[in-house]
């Protein structure tokens, strides 16, 4: 079975510095991979030029089956590759619920993510959802950055450092979060600096 995102090659950087050299990765359909390295190693890079944040200076990506390299963001995004950005970026100026619907895709089948399975994934979420996303805390800000994510309703689920600056408690709520995720199928490519968390819950690792 042919992976869902196949990366081969891939080169990009900013202005005259290079900073991704023949980066290779896949990942297949209900696999969860973890992208490793020390700050500053192109991981955030990466994942940028995958989604067509950063153009990429040559190789390719392709997503189930179709090639994506040169492909503005937003068509990336409607092939079915959910964002989870470093730093969250959230609408600071709509509630919870407005930040939820706000990047909602309908899919057919089961397995739809609507707001009632975004509230009983993420319980706070409810309890805030008419709070503006300004006045959430990381860590909600977070449940909230991976439910907008999850209302894409995506193949694929890119997270780049889903636990950056949260309390250890709120941490692991995260993890089981994604744990549950992946036990429902969800793939997933998920940068972080938490090796003993990502060992267990990871695939293969880059």
């Amino acid at each position: 079975m042919k992976p869902l995102l196949e990366v081969e090659r891939l080169q990009a950087g900013y202005g005259f510095a290079q900073v991704l050299f023949d980066v290779t990765l896949s990942v297949r359909a209900g696999e969860v991979v973890t992208l490793l390295g020390r700050n500053g190693m192109g991981k955030t890079t990466t994942i940028s030029t995958i989604m067509g944040l950063v153009p990429a200076r040559g190789g390719m990506t392709r997503f189930a089956g179709r090639a994506l390299l040169g492909a503005p963001p937003y068509l990336i995004a409607q092939a079915g590759i959910g964002l989870v950005p470093e730093g969250r970026q959230i609408f600071p100026g709509l509630t919870v619920e407005e930040n939820l619907v706000a990047t909602a895709s309908p899919r057919s089948g089961d397995q739809e993510w609507t707001l009632d399975r975004i509230y009983k994934l993420f319980p706070s979420l409810h309890e805030r959802r008419r709070n503006m996303g300004d006045q959430l805390s990381g860590g909600e800000q977070q449940m909230l950055a991976i439910g907008r994510a999850l209302m894409t309703n995506p193949k694929l689920l890119i997270l780049d450092e889903a636990t950056e600056g949260l309390a250890p408690l709120i941490r692991r709520e995260i993890w089981q979060c994604l744990a549950r995720l992946k036990r429902e199928g969800q793939s997933m490519l998920i940068v972080d600096k938490h090796l003993r968390a990502l060992i267990g819950l990871a695939d293969p690792a880059t």
